[in-house]
Protein backbone atom coordinates (compact mmCIF):
# COMPACT_ATOMS: atom_id res chain seq x y z
CA UNK A 1 0.00 0.00 0.00
CA UNK A 2 0.79 3.81 -0.11
CA UNK A 3 -0.91 5.08 3.13
CA UNK A 4 -1.04 8.73 3.59
CA UNK A 5 -3.01 10.91 6.25
CA UNK A 6 -6.44 10.71 4.45
CA UNK A 7 -7.88 7.76 6.68
CA UNK A 8 -10.96 7.33 4.25
CA UNK A 9 -8.81 7.19 1.25
CA UNK A 10 -6.59 4.97 2.91
CA UNK A 11 -9.38 2.33 4.10
CA UNK A 12 -11.05 2.74 0.68
CA UNK A 13 -7.92 1.53 -1.03
CA UNK A 14 -7.09 -1.36 1.64
CA UNK A 15 -11.06 -2.12 0.71
CA UNK A 16 -10.47 -2.61 -3.11
CA UNK A 17 -6.62 -4.48 -2.31
CA UNK A 18 -8.76 -7.18 -0.17
CA UNK A 19 -11.46 -7.27 -2.88
CA UNK A 20 -8.84 -8.02 -5.21
CA UNK A 21 -7.23 -10.79 -3.36
CA UNK A 22 -9.99 -12.22 -2.31
CA UNK A 23 -10.76 -13.11 -5.55
CA UNK A 24 -7.38 -14.92 -5.97
CA UNK A 25 -9.07 -17.66 -3.44
CA UNK A 26 -6.91 -16.86 -0.60
CA UNK A 27 -7.43 -17.98 3.04
CA UNK A 28 -5.59 -15.29 4.88
CA UNK A 29 -4.84 -11.67 3.93
CA UNK A 30 -2.35 -8.94 5.39
CA UNK A 31 -1.99 -5.45 4.96
CA UNK A 32 1.05 -3.54 5.70
CA UNK A 33 1.77 -1.67 9.51
CA UNK A 34 -0.35 1.44 9.58
CA UNK A 35 -2.86 0.75 6.81
CA UNK A 36 -5.36 3.36 7.69
CA UNK A 37 -2.83 6.35 8.50
CA UNK A 38 0.36 7.33 7.87
CA UNK A 39 1.04 10.51 8.54
CA UNK A 40 3.10 13.30 10.73
CA UNK A 41 3.94 12.39 14.18
CA UNK A 42 1.90 15.14 15.86
CA UNK A 43 -1.10 13.67 13.74
CA UNK A 44 -0.93 10.07 15.10
CA UNK A 45 -2.51 10.61 18.65
CA UNK A 46 -5.17 11.91 17.32
CA UNK A 47 -5.74 9.17 14.56
CA UNK A 48 -5.73 6.56 17.18
CA UNK A 49 -8.48 4.58 17.87
CA UNK A 50 -10.03 2.19 20.59
CA UNK A 51 -10.47 -1.32 19.58
CA UNK A 52 -13.50 -1.85 20.90
CA UNK A 53 -14.72 1.43 19.14
CA UNK A 54 -12.71 1.43 15.75
CA UNK A 55 -14.69 2.69 12.56
CA UNK A 56 -11.54 1.38 10.92
CA UNK A 57 -11.74 -2.10 12.60
CA UNK A 58 -15.31 -2.33 11.62
CA UNK A 59 -14.62 -1.66 8.17
CA UNK A 60 -11.63 -4.38 8.02
CA UNK A 61 -14.21 -6.87 9.94
CA UNK A 62 -16.83 -6.35 7.19
CA UNK A 63 -14.31 -7.25 4.74
CA UNK A 64 -13.46 -10.27 6.59
CA UNK A 65 -16.88 -11.17 6.74
CA UNK A 66 -18.07 -10.39 3.61
CA UNK A 67 -15.69 -12.70 1.97
CA UNK A 68 -15.08 -15.50 4.70
CA UNK A 69 -11.22 -14.70 4.41
CA UNK A 70 -8.88 -14.70 7.34
CA UNK A 71 -7.62 -10.81 7.51
CA UNK A 72 -4.26 -9.55 8.97
CA UNK A 73 -5.06 -5.38 9.22
CA UNK A 74 -1.31 -4.65 9.29
CA UNK A 75 -1.41 -2.15 12.23
CA UNK A 76 -3.49 0.50 13.24
CA UNK A 77 -3.04 3.41 16.19
CA UNK A 78 -4.61 1.92 18.98
CA UNK A 79 -5.94 4.19 21.60
CA UNK A 80 -5.97 2.19 25.41
CA UNK A 81 -6.65 5.03 27.76
CA UNK A 82 -4.17 7.90 27.51
CA UNK A 83 -2.04 5.50 25.72
CA UNK A 84 -1.09 4.94 21.92
CA UNK A 85 -0.12 1.19 20.69
CA UNK A 86 1.21 -0.02 17.04
CA UNK A 87 -1.44 -2.76 17.21
CA UNK A 88 -1.98 -5.36 14.84
CA UNK A 89 -5.38 -6.96 14.78
CA UNK A 90 -6.43 -10.42 12.93
CA UNK A 91 -10.25 -11.16 12.09
CA UNK A 92 -11.26 -14.35 11.02
CA UNK A 93 -13.83 -15.15 8.58
CA UNK A 94 -17.09 -14.66 11.01
CA UNK A 95 -15.32 -11.14 11.77
CA UNK A 96 -13.78 -12.02 15.09
CA UNK A 97 -10.62 -10.92 16.95
CA UNK A 98 -8.72 -13.47 17.08
CA UNK A 99 -5.01 -12.29 17.88
CA UNK A 100 -3.52 -9.01 19.03
CA UNK A 101 -0.36 -8.13 18.49
CA UNK A 102 0.98 -4.57 19.58
CA UNK A 103 4.32 -3.65 18.58
CA UNK A 104 7.45 -4.85 21.25
CA UNK A 105 10.00 -2.41 19.56
CA UNK A 106 9.92 0.70 18.40
CA UNK A 107 11.93 2.77 15.97
CA UNK A 108 13.71 5.64 17.17
CA UNK A 109 16.19 6.28 15.14
CA UNK A 110 18.70 8.99 13.37
CA UNK A 111 19.38 6.89 9.42
CA UNK A 112 21.44 7.95 6.66
CA UNK A 113 20.58 11.74 5.47
CA UNK A 114 19.97 13.02 8.68
CA UNK A 115 16.71 11.80 8.97
CA UNK A 116 15.41 11.35 12.58
CA UNK A 117 12.25 8.62 13.57
CA UNK A 118 11.50 8.68 17.30
CA UNK A 119 8.42 6.59 17.57
CA UNK A 120 8.49 6.60 21.05
CA UNK A 121 7.47 10.05 21.44
CA UNK A 122 3.53 8.60 20.27
CA UNK A 123 3.56 5.08 20.68
CA UNK A 124 4.19 2.98 23.95
CA UNK A 125 5.58 -0.34 23.16
CA UNK A 126 4.08 -3.69 23.81
CA UNK A 127 5.17 -6.52 25.80
CA UNK A 128 3.80 -9.97 24.80
CA UNK A 129 4.13 -12.31 22.01
CA UNK A 130 1.37 -13.12 19.87
CA UNK A 131 0.64 -16.65 18.03
CA UNK A 132 -2.75 -17.82 16.36
CA UNK A 133 -3.66 -20.63 14.72
CA UNK A 134 -5.19 -21.37 10.97
CA UNK A 135 -6.11 -24.84 10.17
CA UNK A 136 -2.99 -26.87 10.99
CA UNK A 137 -0.96 -23.88 10.86
CA UNK A 138 0.83 -21.75 13.75
CA UNK A 139 1.33 -18.05 12.68
CA UNK A 140 3.50 -15.75 14.79
CA UNK A 141 3.09 -11.86 15.12
CA UNK A 142 5.56 -9.22 14.45
CA UNK A 143 5.81 -5.43 13.12
CA UNK A 144 8.41 -3.84 10.98
CA UNK A 145 11.13 -2.94 13.64
CA UNK A 146 10.90 -6.01 15.05
CA UNK A 147 12.71 -7.67 12.48
CA UNK A 148 15.79 -6.65 13.35
CA UNK A 149 15.53 -8.21 17.02
CA UNK A 150 16.14 -12.16 16.04
CA UNK A 151 15.50 -13.11 19.65
CA UNK A 152 11.79 -12.43 18.99
CA UNK A 153 11.53 -14.20 16.14
CA UNK A 154 13.45 -17.54 17.87
CA UNK A 155 11.17 -17.06 20.72
CA UNK A 156 7.98 -17.67 18.58
CA UNK A 157 9.94 -20.42 16.70
CA UNK A 158 10.01 -22.32 20.34
CA UNK A 159 6.45 -21.55 20.67
CA UNK A 160 5.78 -23.50 17.43
CA UNK A 161 5.68 -21.10 14.86
CA UNK A 162 5.58 -22.05 11.15
CA UNK A 163 5.27 -18.76 9.61
CA UNK A 164 5.84 -15.25 11.08
CA UNK A 165 4.36 -12.40 10.00
CA UNK A 166 5.86 -8.97 9.54
CA UNK A 167 3.70 -6.18 8.35
CA UNK A 168 5.96 -3.32 7.71
CA UNK A 169 6.42 0.16 6.78
CA UNK A 170 10.35 0.21 5.99
CA UNK A 171 12.15 3.31 4.86
CA UNK A 172 13.72 3.68 1.59
CA UNK A 173 17.00 3.99 3.63
CA UNK A 174 17.21 1.00 5.46
CA UNK A 175 15.20 -0.69 3.20
CA UNK A 176 17.32 -0.90 0.24
CA UNK A 177 20.00 -2.50 2.02
CA UNK A 178 18.29 -4.71 5.40
CA UNK A 179 15.06 -5.45 4.23
CA UNK A 180 15.44 -8.83 2.18
CA UNK A 181 18.79 -9.43 4.25
CA UNK A 182 16.82 -9.25 7.54
CA UNK A 183 13.79 -11.67 6.02
CA UNK A 184 15.77 -14.09 4.63
CA UNK A 185 18.42 -14.28 7.81
CA UNK A 186 15.10 -14.91 9.97
CA UNK A 187 12.92 -17.64 7.73
CA UNK A 188 16.88 -19.34 7.55
CA UNK A 189 17.54 -19.02 11.87
CA UNK A 190 13.97 -20.39 12.70
CA UNK A 191 13.55 -22.60 9.37
CA UNK A 192 10.06 -20.94 9.21
CA UNK A 193 8.11 -19.38 6.58
CA UNK A 194 8.26 -15.27 6.52
CA UNK A 195 5.74 -13.27 5.00
CA UNK A 196 6.32 -9.86 4.81
CA UNK A 197 3.55 -7.08 3.53
CA UNK A 198 4.94 -3.40 3.38
CA UNK A 199 4.52 0.23 3.02
CA UNK A 200 5.35 1.48 -0.73
CA UNK A 201 6.47 5.29 -1.71
CA UNK A 202 6.27 8.66 -0.09
CA UNK A 203 4.42 9.83 2.82
CA UNK A 204 3.60 12.96 4.71
CA UNK A 205 5.92 14.47 5.73
CA UNK A 206 9.09 13.69 3.32
CA UNK A 207 9.19 10.24 4.84
CA UNK A 208 9.45 7.17 1.84
CA UNK A 209 9.12 3.75 2.02
CA UNK A 210 11.27 0.77 0.48
CA UNK A 211 7.95 -1.41 -0.47
CA UNK A 212 8.86 -5.18 -1.68
CA UNK A 213 6.17 -6.63 -0.10
CA UNK A 214 7.41 -10.88 0.04
CA UNK A 215 7.02 -14.43 0.85
CA UNK A 216 10.15 -16.40 2.02
CA UNK A 217 10.11 -20.22 2.22
CA UNK A 218 11.80 -22.30 5.20
CA UNK A 219 15.09 -22.10 3.02
CA UNK A 220 15.73 -18.64 2.97
CA UNK A 221 14.42 -18.47 -0.75
CA UNK A 222 11.83 -15.34 -2.02
CA UNK A 223 8.98 -17.31 -3.34
CA UNK A 224 7.14 -14.56 -3.97
CA UNK A 225 7.83 -10.49 -4.44
CA UNK A 226 6.00 -7.60 -5.43
CA UNK A 227 6.96 -4.85 -7.90
CA UNK A 228 7.53 -1.11 -7.03
CA UNK A 229 3.91 0.60 -6.39
CA UNK A 230 0.91 -0.58 -5.38
CA UNK A 231 0.19 -3.83 -5.69
CA UNK A 232 -0.79 -7.51 -4.38
CA UNK A 233 1.48 -10.87 -4.02
CA UNK A 234 0.18 -14.14 -3.34
CA UNK A 235 1.73 -17.26 -2.54
CA UNK A 236 1.02 -21.17 -0.88
CA UNK A 237 2.18 -21.54 2.51
CA UNK A 238 3.65 -25.33 2.03
CA UNK A 239 4.30 -26.92 5.62
CA UNK A 240 5.69 -30.42 3.94
CA UNK A 241 8.69 -27.97 2.73
CA UNK A 242 8.62 -26.81 6.15
CA UNK A 243 8.77 -30.31 7.69
CA UNK A 244 11.19 -31.48 5.16
CA UNK A 245 13.82 -28.93 5.78
CA UNK A 246 13.75 -29.07 9.65
CA UNK A 247 13.73 -33.17 9.17
CA UNK A 248 16.66 -32.75 7.08
CA UNK A 249 18.63 -29.69 8.02
CA UNK A 250 17.96 -30.25 12.06
CA UNK A 251 19.61 -27.03 13.30
CA UNK A 252 16.83 -26.25 15.73
CA UNK A 253 17.93 -29.05 17.85
CA UNK A 254 21.20 -28.42 17.64
CA UNK A 255 21.00 -25.47 20.08
CA UNK A 256 23.05 -25.13 23.19
CA UNK A 257 20.43 -24.37 25.45
CA UNK A 258 22.37 -25.35 28.18
CA UNK A 259 24.98 -22.06 27.05
CA UNK A 260 22.28 -20.22 25.52
CA UNK A 261 18.75 -20.57 27.57
CA UNK A 262 15.56 -19.33 26.42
Amino acid sequence: MNTQDNKGANLASAEKLIDELAEKQVRLIMLPEYCNFLGPDEQKAENAEPLDDSPSLELIRSKAKEHRVYVHLGSFLERDGSRVHNTGVVFDPDGKIIAKYRKIHLFDVEIPGGLVYLESQTIKPGSTLTTFKIGDITFGMSTCYDLRFPELFRRLADQGVQVILVPAAFTLQTGRDHWELLLRARAVENLCWVAAAAQWGPHPRNNLCFGRSMIINPWGLVVAQAPDGVSTVVADIDLEILNRIRTTFPALQHRRKDLFPT
